[in-house]
This record gives structure tokens, C-alpha cells and sequence, in this order.
């Protein structure tokens, strides 16, 4: 593989994982074609507009500038790559993992392939799918794996909106389908982030990804749970975790919410389940359970708020009720998958008039049936019930607090007589 000064980079994808990857190949010194199938979103990027929130649109402007980078819909703009990285997602279908992005990106790569070049898959997915799924596509080109090209598997670790553990700073598994290909992909990694962390093969790389996320799903779905029957018993779930929390060895905090959403957390345990249920013909008991608990989160945060309006002798059928936040994280624009979306969904479908705050969730995201509005003190004292889905930091929490009528907080940020929490 060339140096990152010679070299040509191809990332497939340029979403909330390609974009920045992108950046941080530009930054330390590689030419780097932004490729996505999106004509619109190339165009915009070309354009220097970033729509993705950990990379500003000066950020952007700069690498165009460059002369380093572009971003470009056209196939042929990936011709004669030497590094190509594809982020591309994989959604679930049906309950189905659906790899077709992935193999679309690599047939697309396949016919560019040279020999010397090295293919990273990014894209999260189930254990095998770099040998099984990747290799025999790319193969196709005449090429063999660890032999002419290289090969391998690094799962992406993006956390958006986090300023410590960027793409730069959180170590980097990196896997290879040979020992060729394992340094090649390590020396690329080196590059651009500070550590990498080898394992031996990208079976192993590929189950970290899922054991991570998976890790969070279940332990989520365990304070979620509880949260549930504490609110019952009349005891706190959250003073319970902060206790907890003291103990300094042997215990992690999680906290309880609406449900979990983005682009990892309910989707990656499921590629696990399945790959378990169709290799071995078993159940992954704890993911089926994690996903039953979490996925049934936001009918339980309705069922709580139409007891809230009862017991002030209001309906949920005509109620004004104000959320606060759609994103599936505090101080994200990120709203794939996100509860309170279905919290929205389900509030509709009951009646209730709904109003959503969110200073960083663009149109799109939700039912046009749902009134985009300001967190103002007009729109607070006007809402029958206000709820705070995602705690961004923006909102005016003392207002808030003094102006509301009710409040449900499913995040533990404010406190108060009116204030119930989930």
C-alpha cells in the first residue's frame, strides 16, 4: 500500500460514520473520493454543506479546498483506489439483517479492483460476512483475497456528538482475512486514529462490534425493567442507580429512558440473534429479551402519560401535549430510530394534539401531523403536559420547570412538585 501522501482513498458511504472517516483520511495527508449512491447528498457535500453534526461545514469547505477531497455519485469516480472503506448501512428488513448495501458497494469496488489495493468493510454486521459475503464478491474480479488485494474488518466506533471519544481518539479494531491483509489494514488504521487494537481474525472483529453494542442493549433493557417496577413500588430506580454508582468496583451505571434508538443499539443485537438462530438453530434468549423490554418502552411512557392527565382529570384525546426532543440522543440531529418518534406516533394515533421542540432534528424525521415548534414559555404554559424525551442542552430547563403545567421527565433533568418521572 502506498503512503497516505500517494495514496487514493475511496470511502463508500459518506453518512454519520463515512463523512468523518473521510475528514480524518484528508487531515493526515490522503486523497480521498467521498463516494455515496445519493445524488443529493454528494451534491450538497460538494457544495461544502455538511449535514453531519461532528463535521462542520467549514470543516468540509477546508478539505474541498484542499484539493483533497470530493464527494461524487458516479461509480467510475472510484477508479484506481488504493484504500477503499465501506460505511454503508445495514438496516434490518423484515427482521431480516439486509446486506445488500454492502454487497452493492462491493461489486461497485470490485470493478476498480487492482491488484495491491486494500477493501475495509466498516459497516456493522454478523460474524462472517467479510469472508462469506465480501471476499467471493470482490473475487469476482479475478483477484484473490489476501493473495492479490487485501482484506478486512474494522467496526466503526462512532459515538455522534461526543467531544472526548472522537473518531481520532477511541482505539480501532482492526482484523484482517490473512496476515498480508491484517497489516495492511492496521498500517491505514495508524494513520488516522492514535491506537489500534489487532485481533486475529475479522470474525472476531466483527463479533466486537455486536458484543458492544449488545453489552449496552441488555443492560439498558435491565434498568429499564427495573424502572418499571420500582415506579410501581414507589422507589426511586434512579436514587437506586446512583447508590449503586458508589461502589467502585463491579457495577456500571446505565440509565433508564424511552427506549433506545440510532443506528446501532436497535439493530446490531438483532444481527447477533439472528446469525445464532441460523448457524446453531438456538435463541438468543437475552437479545429477545432485551429487544422485547426496549422495544415496548415508549407504549409504556404513553400508558404513564395518559395516567399523569388522569389524575388531573384530562383526557389524553385532546390534550396539547409538548415533547421535548426527537432525537434518539441528547445534543444529536440524529432521530433513526429514535422512541420518541414513536412516542409522537403513538400520541397521535390516541388523539392528543402534538407539539415537538427540537433545536437540532431537521424536517423529515417525524409525521407532519406533529407541530414543529420553539421551547418557549408560550408553548410550555400552553401544553396541557410536557414531556422531555431527549435532554438536549439547549432547552431552557429553569423555564421549563416554573412554566409548566406538568411535566414527565423520562431523563432525570429536572426536578420540581409538577415534575414526574419515568
Amino acid at each position: 500500500m502506498d503512503t497516505a501522501a500517494g495514496a487514493k482513498v475511496v470511502v463508500v458511504g459518506q453518512g454519520y460514520v463515512g463523512l468523518p472517516l473521510a475528514m480524518r483520511a484528508v487531515e493526515v495527508g490522503y486523497t480521498v473520493v467521498g463516494y455515496d449512491v445519493d445524488d443529493g447528498r454528494a451534491k450538497r457535500l460538494s457544495a461544502g454543506q455538511s449535514f453531519v453534526e461532528d463535521i462542520s461545514s467549514e470543516a468540509l469547505q477546508e478539505a474541498i479546498a484542499s484539493g483533497r477531497y470530493r464527494a461524487s455519485s458516479e461509480a467510475r469516480a472510484c477508479e484506481g483506489f488504493d484504500v477503499a472503506v465501506i460505511t454503508v448501512p445495514t438496516p434490518l428488513t423484515d427482521g431480516n439483517p439486509d446486506l445488500s448495501y454492502i454487497e452493492d458497494a462491493a461489486r461497485n469496488l470490485g470493478r476498480y479492483l487492482r491488484p495491491g489495493a486494500t477493501v475495509i468493510l466498516e459497516s456493522t454486521t454478523y460474524p462472517g460476512t467479510t469472508e462469506e459475503l465480501v471476499a467471493p464478491i470482490l473475487e469476482d474480479s479475478g483477484l484473490v483475497a489476501g493473495r492479490d488485494f487485501f482484506l478486512g474488518y474494522s467496526p466503526e466506533r462512532i459515538d455522534p456528538g461526543n467531544q472526548v471519544w472522537t473518531l481520532h481518539t477511541t482505539p480501532k479494531v482492526v482484523s484482517g482475512v490473512n496476515e498480508a491483509s491484517l497489516e495492511a489494514v492496521h498500517a491505514f488504521y495508524d494513520d488516522i486514529v492514535e491506537r489500534t487494537v489487532t485481533v486475529s481474525s475479522t470474525k472476531v472483529a466483527e463479533l466486537t462490534k455486536l458484543l458492544e453494542n449488545t453489552f449496552r442493549h441488555v443492560n439498558i433493557a435491565l434498568v429499564n425493567e427495573l424502572a418499571m417496577f420500582a415506579g410501581e413500588l414507589g422507589i426511586s430506580a434512579w436514587e437506586a442507580i446512583d447508590a449503586a454508582s458508589t461502589k467502585p468496583f463491579g457495577f456500571m451505571p446505565f440509565r433508564p429512558g424511552p427506549g433506545v434508538g440510532g443506528h446501532c443499539l436497535p439493530i446490531d443485537p438483532s444481527y447477533l440473534s439472528w446469525r445464532v438462530k441460523r448457524a446453531l438453530g438456538q435463541s438468543f434468549r437475552f437479545v429477545e429479551l432485551a429487544n422485547d423490554v426496549n422495544d415496548h418502552m415508549p407504549d409504556y411512557v404513553v400508558r404513564r402519560l395518559m395516567m399523569s392527565l388522569n389524575r388531573r382529570r384530562l383526557a389524553l384525546n385532546g390534550s396539547r401535549v409538548l415533547l421535548l426532543g426527537l432525537a434518539y440522543k441528547a445534543n444529536t440531529g440524529d432521530a433513526r430510530e429514535s422512541p420518541a418518534v414513536v412516542v409522537a406516533d403513538r400520541l397521535l394515533a390516541l388523539g392528543a394534539d402534538v407539539r415537538a421542540a427540537d433545536p437540532h432534528v431537521v424536517e423529515g424525521h417525524i409525521s407532519e401531523r406533529v407541530a414543529r415548534v420553539e421551547c418557549s414559555a408560550e408553548e410550555v404554559t400552553g401544553a396541557d403536559l410536557v414531556v422531555l424525551l431527549t435532554d438536549h442542552d439547549e432547552f431552557d430547563y429553569d423555564m421549563v420547570r416554573a412554566e409548566a403545567k406538568a411535566v414527565f421527565d423520562t431523563r432525570r433533568r429536572l426536578t420540581g412538585d409538577r415534575v414526574e418521572h419515568l
